[in-house]
């Protein structure tokens, strides 16, 4: 039996698959910062906003009410890269991520078209970037946990070791 470490593979994925996979994580990285700081000034120029001498101030209520709309829509072209990573690499079911960028897109086409807002259709997107967050996590905790030293030869002494213990 040949030993992983001899093997050009990681658990069946090239180190250029391996590679992709950990630049994509690092570009949903970027994403779910991206959504910290949308969060953040929300935060930061709602309250500013609210304070009564700022009250006919357009650029503060501007940037309470665009900045985190254009912060999050540029996560978008993010998430779908992540998402054909994903895909690809089959890190989460195909349905899951199908179903998770389908839903997204139709609830912020339908909300721009018919609604004439954006906020639930955004509000979806930042669930899909927390959503492959944790596969990201999930797949790399998987390489982990199949990079322990188990081996055939610690299976075999233990084995032995219950064999010789056993009254006959």
């Amino acid at each position: 039996m040949t030993n992983v470490s001899d093997q050009s593979t990681q658990h069946g994925f090239a180190p250029l698959a391996i590679a992709r996979i950990k630049g994509a994580q690092r570009a949903n990285q970027i994403a779910v910062y991206l959504i910290y700081a949308a969060i953040i000034a929300f935060m930061v120029f709602g309250t500013i906003a609210s304070i009564k001498m700022f009250h006919d101030n357009t650029l503060l209520y501007r940037l309470f009410f665009n900045l985190p709309y254009a912060l999050i829509a540029l996560t978008i072209p993010i998430t779908l890269y992540d998402a054909l990573v994903i895909y690809r690499y089959r890190l989460n079911q195909a349905s899951m991520v199908i179903m998770t960028i389908g839903v997204s897109s139709i609830i912020l086409i339908g909300g721009l078209l018919f609604a004439d807002t954006a906020w639930l259709g955004l509000a979806s997107w930042l669930g899909v970037a927390f959503l492959f967050k944790v596969s990201f996590k999930r797949f790399f905790d998987f390489l982990e946990v199949a990079d322990l030293p188990e081996t055939d030869e610690a299976l075999e002494t233990d084995i032995v070791t219950d064999t010789e213990n056993t009254p006959l």
